[in-house]
């Protein structure tokens, strides 16, 4: 039976972005997908390379008679975010996205669709291989691993691009054009302990698990106040360590670090004659949860808990008690916004993983910017928390946000097309994710940049959906675009 996305316009992109889903492609695991790239660009006889970083380049001659027009480069990745439903069977290193039509809009069973950004490099798969186009020299550039670590922007060479125009196809918003980014920095947090101490004889071993958050990106959804699933279960622990005597064994919550926690589990024991009040509280905190959160989540808040496997050992008291009160005093979600920019957000900080495992707790937090003086001060900030728990502290993958120029011609080429496709004017925005612009910009600094793509929803979470009419006024307006640009 053929897929339905198959039978949806414009037809190339969607078929583009068929075999893209066919493809498995998380971050850190390229091959497969940049073969397909490489192969691609062959097949149709345009010049391909592909750098060190594994970024794959594809060039097209400009259409005949628009030869003096200036190269544009045209930019997208082609890793995703691999999240799943726990309770389903998928191997993102093995499993094609099951990729449906629902409605207005076009989404996977239980995984991440990959739509960011599998519809920007299908975009650019089409222009590549539409004859017929008019549009000066493309160089249509393919970065690897953006989702952690921008590992192919940042592995970009000086004098590998040609083109001083650049339009990147990664953002979320149809009608919007982007003029610049936040930037980002990981904080790799550690407590670290000898050994588990014994069980406490006689204590009874439960098992408590938080699911049905919605999540979603932490730069474009952390001002939606959706919950956050490490946050929620360390209230809860600071509560049964408290009031019914439970010490923690293990826990686990969030598996992306740009992605805003879904699920978190921990198992503790407590002793036999709490057992039943536990019960109650974890019953408590699902109503009270539910009720918080009322308007907010996508779906209904599941808080349970289940006698489970007697654990090997328990956290230390005092790194327990520590690990507990930093979790529960990290900031978390919006810190500052934007005021040139009503409604966009600033700063902010996602706290996406927490896992214990022998002789350690480990956290990461990623710390967004466009400031990077408030970025560095909320850096700063974060480690203050953990540091004085007795924690670890250290730094990675930093990088700069993209600051926005609204005088760019082509910003107003963009803003003129749009007028005349659709009567009305985009707006222009400054987003809260990280896009490789910034970072591409620190190597080639006079280069004009602009982000645009359909309406997507939920990415980096299982709801991720595209809307379908969205991705094809995107696709006339990049080509109305790209013959615009002089």
């Amino acid at each position: 039976m053929e897929n339905s996305i198959l039978t949806l316009k414009p037809a190339a992109v969607w078929r583009y972005f068929y075999d893209l889903t066919q493809i498995p492609r998380p971050t850190g695991h390229m091959d497969g997908i940049t073969e397909y790239i490489l192969a691609f660009g062959k097949l149709h006889g345009l010049e391909t390379r592909q750098d060190e970083a594994g970024n794959v380049l594809i060039c097209k001659p400009a259409s005949p008679g628009f030869e003096h027009r200036r190269t544009v480069v045209l930019q997208s990745h082609l890793d995703m975010v691999p999240q799943k439903n726990t309770a389903l069977a998928h191997d993102f290193l093995k499993d094609p996205i099951d990729a449906y039509v629902d409605g207005e809009w076009v989404t996977a069973r239980e995984t991440t669709l990959g739509a960011d950004n599998g519809i920007g490099v299908a975009l650019m798969l089409a222009v590549l291989a539409d004859g017929a186009l008019k549009h000066g020299a493309i160089e249509a550039l393919f970065t690897v691993d953006e989702e952690v670590g921008m590992v192919g922007a940042f592995g970009l060479k000086p004098g590998w691009l040609c083109g001083r125009v650049l339009l990147n196809c990664d953002s979320e918003e149809e009608g919007c054009l982007f003029v610049g980014c936040a930037g980002g920095t990981d904080l790799n947090i550690t407590f670290q302990y000898n050994k588990g101490v014994p069980l406490i004889e006689g204590d009874v071993p439960v098992k408590v698990s938080l699911t049905g958050l919605s999540g979603g990106h932490s730069g474009v959804d952390i001002h939606l106040g959706r919950a956050n699933a490490n946050k929620l279960l360390f209230r809860f622990l600071k509560d049964a360590v408290r009031d019914y005597g439970a010490r923690l064994a293990f826990v686990r919550g969030g598996s992306a670090r740009n992605a805003v926690p879904r699920e978190a589990t921990a198992v503790v024991t407590l002793p036999n004659d709490s057992v039943d009040a536990l019960w109650e509280f974890v019953a408590d905190c699902q109503e009270l949860w539910r009720a918080e959160y009322a308007g907010i989540e996508q779906h209904r808040i599941c808080f349970s808990a289940e006698i489970t496997q007697q654990p090997v050992s328990l956290l230390p008291v005092e790194i327990q008690d520590d690990l507990i009160n930093a979790v529960e005093g990290c900031q978390n979600g919006v810190i500052d916004m934007l005021h040139d920019f009503p409604g966009t957000v600033e700063s902010s900080s996602n706290l996406a993983i927490v896992e214990s495992s022998k002789g350690k707790v480990e956290i990461k937090i990623l710390a967004r910017s466009s400031s990077e003086s408030r970025k560095d001060a909320l850096c700063s900030s974060l480690e203050s928390v953990f540091s004085l728990a007795g924690a670890k502290v250290e730094y990675g993958n930093m990088y700069s946000g993209w600051d926005p120029d609204i005088h760019s011609s082509v910003l107003k080429t963009m803003q003129s097309v749009y007028r005349q496709l659709y009567g009305k004017e985009p707006a222009v925005k400054v987003i809260h994710a990280g896009l490789e612009c910034g970072i591409i910009r620190e190597t080639y600094p006079d280069m004009e940049m602009i982000s645009f793509g359909p309406d997507l929803v939920y990415p980096h979470s299982p709801a991720e959906a595209v809307k379908i009419a969205s991705v094809g006024r995107v696709w006339d307006f990049l080509l109305a675009t790209l013959e615009a640009i002089e």
